[in-house]
């Protein structure tokens, strides 16, 4: 599932995952080795405080800006929300904290036959849900299958199963997947395995949104419990989590629309930790780093920050939908647009340096499969030249503004997050460049972005995904296959791109087990999309964010050296989170991570790739922080 924020302040959307990396990765897995995890136990936890019956309570309260979309797995988007199913449901396969290589999930092993077209996974037989039914191969076939028959229940994770042919579940501990051609993610399946004696009496996938009955059946790390829309999530530890029990006895993602508000909070106590919109912000994290007890975490960023065109809102059978200006189906139009924008000032002014200058589609931080422009194929900030290419494109200045052939002048409308004070200070730099090309500009910040986005009712927006090191999912959100299949409805697609050249390169990155020809063709996808002008890549946000010291003794970053807190691939900060005070159990590793890990302010970025890992990915930030 993709860690996606469906256009809305937002990445899973958290959309990231993990996949072949190395030749030394695509090897192993055809020699069917595993890397295995080292199960942590769980120790007992203390009181911090002690209700009338005794009953001893450890709680770790998140303080976050995102909504949740949906609750189900099959729908979730946004980055809270995909995090939050990856904390409830266990996945075939999880990402090692250390180097995000391939360990094992709800699969102790996997096997592909000689000519890769069949993929046999090993089912642990130590997983049971939460109602106490054993865990098993069905299982996974059930939640695969659904996905293939049912395009309601494909909406988050369709993507993943495109290329299957068959899954079935010889016994309960062996899944066999069959594919119609080799792929190279199958160590990356990052969908949540639901169970199937739950989920097989759902009617509507569509508007099921998995927040009606409590607790809700699982069988990860922790159990959802309770769930009050724009308030809060609340989950407690799963007892009989395989990997160990979380020491913290509940967690609490914390609704916070104003930022301010919830630093505040991490100031007086009542939360333990904030992650931003999606970051902090230069000036809240400054103010913190001198407070007692708090620890402010910096690192380079998994996601990048984008200004998106609507390159024409369509359906999968090409029928067209939305009221996107005309203007920017044309390339030059779009592409003296990204001219204008100045990055520099971005990253100096907004962003005060907690950034990276945007280039290619995929953050510096992996960098197996980051690219950046040839110096003559760069767009960088040249006013002149743009109104050149506007000239060319029949939008001619008169008097202070640039009118087209039919006279009426270019207007364009902006999608804003309200939440995210970097697209309002981005919105008025815009404003007055394009102001100075004849371009009028409206900025509209809304609390949710998803409904004109969905409806192709916009020009612009900002967008943005949380990405993983493999880039499999944050790619095939702009193929025509991520097209919806009626107007309006919500799609994997980020901004309704579809073109038959992007599509086969996508097609054949899918099937490349050699690293090095796999990071060519990626790298020849990012080309088009930068040439394309569809997406203009202004920056990739460092990961800001705090946590008190005094609530938290260590907790786990992803990567370990200089990683995230919030929003990993993977459920290791919250699970491996240590109570501060009282006995917060054994600090031992679990899958190489360390929750000893001291957490500092880190500058440089971090290079991940390389070396035979399989790796990870996740999704879009583009509202709140997609996945």
């Amino acid at each position: 599932m993709v860690v996606r924020v469906p256009p809305s302040s937002a990445p899973p959307r958290s959309r990231l995952r993990v996949l072949l990396a190395s030749g030394a990765a695509a090897l192993a897995l055809a020699a069917g080795s595993v890397v295995p995890g080292m199960p942590l136990g769980a120790a007992p936890q203390q009181a911090q405080a002690a209700d009338s019956g005794g009953k001893t309570d450890k709680t770790l309260t998140v303080a976050v800006a995102q909504s949740v979309d949906s609750l189900s797995p099959f729908l979730a988007q946004k980055l809270l929300s995909t995090s939050v199913s990856r904390l409830m449901y266990d996945f075939l396969t999880n990402y090692d904290a250390k180097d995000n290589h391939a360990i094992p999930g709800l699969a102790t092993k996997w096997e592909p036959s000689a000519d890769k077209l069949t993929w046999t996974y090993t089912i642990r037989s130590d997983s049971k849900w939460s109602d106490g039914q054993q865990a098993t191969a069905e299982d996974a076939a059930w939640t695969f299958n659904k996905i293939m028959d049912d395009d309601a229940a494909a909406q988050a994770n369709g993507s993943f199963v495109t290329n299957f042919k068959k899954v079935t579940a010889p016994s309960p501990t062996k899944l066999v997947i069959e594919l119609k051609e080799p792929q190279a993610t199958m160590a990356a399946l990052d969908v949540p395995i639901v169970p199937k004696h739950v989920w097989e009496k759902v009617g509507d996938f569509s508007k099921f949104n998995n927040d009606t009955k409590f607790p809700v059946v699982g069988n990860g790390p922790f159990i959802l419990t309770d769930y009050k829309v724009d308030q809060y999530v609340k989950l407690k530890a799963n007892p009989d989590f395989w990997r160990g029990k979380p020491k913290f006895d509940e967690l609490v993602f914390k609704t916070y629309k104003d930022q301010d508000a919830a630093v505040a909070a991490l100031r007086k106590g009542e939360v333990s930790f904030v992650a931003g919109s999606p970051a902090l912000t230069p000036a809240q994290a400054n103010s913190l780093k001198g407070d007692k007890n708090i620890k402010v975490n910096e690192g380079p960023g998994r996601r990048f920050y984008a200004l998106a065109t609507n390159p024409g809102a369509q359906t999968k059978d090409g029928k067209k939908f939305g009221d996107g200006n005309k203007a920017l189906l044309d390339q030059k139009v779009r592409q003296a647009l990204f001219l204008s924008i100045d990055r520099e000032t971005i990253i100096d002014k907004v962003f005060q340096g907690h950034a990276v200058e945007g280039k290619g589609y995929i953050p510096p931080r992996f960098s197996a499969y980051a690219w950046e422009p040839s110096a003559d194929q760069a767009l960088s900030y040249d006013p002149d030249k743009a109104g050149k290419l506007l000239d060319e494109a029949g939008y001619k200045l008169k008097g202070d503004q640039r009118v087209g052939k039919d006279g009426k002048p270019l207007d364009l409308r902006l999608l804003c997050h309200a939440t995210d004070p970097n697209d309002k200070a981005v919105g008025k730099y815009l404003k007055e460049w394009w102001g100075k090309l004849g371009i009028g500009l409206k900025v509209d910040c809304l609390d949710d972005v998803s409904v004109p986005w969905y409806a192709g009712e916009y020009d612009l927006a900002f967008d943005g995904w949380s990405v993983n090191p493999d880039p499999d999912f944050v790619l095939g959100i702009h193929t025509c296959a991520a097209l919806p299949t009626k107007a309006k409805a919500s799609a994997t697609t980020d901004n309704f791109i579809c073109d038959k050249k992007y599509d086969g390169l996508y097609k054949k990155q899918l099937a490349e087990y050699d690293p090095a020809k796999r990071a060519e063709l990626v790298g020849q996808m990012q080309s088009w999309l930068y040439d394309s002008g569809y997406m203009n890549v202004m920056a990739y946000p460092n990961a800001v964010e705090a946590y008190r010291t005094d609530q938290i003794k260590s907790i786990t970053t992803m990567p370990e050296a200089a990683g995230n807190i919030y929003g990993q691939d993977g459920y290791w900060s919250w699970w491996s989170a240590v109570p501060a005070s009282g006995n917060g159990g054994s600090e031992s590793d679990s899958s190489g991570s360390s929750t000893g890990v001291i957490i500092g302010i880190v500058v440089a970025v971090v290079v991940l790739a390389g070396g035979g890992f399989l790796i990870s990915r996740r999704r879009r930030t583009t509202a709140d922080d997609r996945e």
